[in-house]
């Protein structure tokens, strides 16, 4: 896995999936500054929706013990990846949209 990749990780105990960039993958844990997968589809309605303000993404460490697998968003056959729904949607890409919350 590539630093800043949008990755899928899967965790236990809790049972939960987050989206979102990798920022650090060590033999600790991973940071991950994302979402709960659950809350994906209103994360895009709020950030297609400005009025109601910038929209952004917990940066959160998960010890290694959690971890289950983490797999990069990607497109699976005529599937589009998180990240591809995310664009088409909002119109920019999630890098575009990373970016921007970084210079507010």
């Amino acid at each position: 896995m590539e630093l800043n990749a949008i990755v899928i990780v899967s965790l236990h105990d809790p049972k939960e999936r987050v989206w979102g960039q990798l920022l650090s993958l060590t033999e600790a844990g991973v940071t991950v500054r994302g979402i709960d997968l659950n809350s994906f589809d209103d994360f895009v309605r709020q950030v297609k929706s400005p009025d109601e303000g910038v929209v952004g993404l917990a940066t959160i460490f998960y010890p290694m013990q959690r971890v289950e697998r983490i797999a990069l968003d990607e497109p699976k056959g005529s599937i589009p990846s998180l990240s591809q729904t995310f664009e088409r949607q909002v119109g920019r890409s999630v890098a575009e949209y990373l970016a921007a919350l970084i210079e507010s």
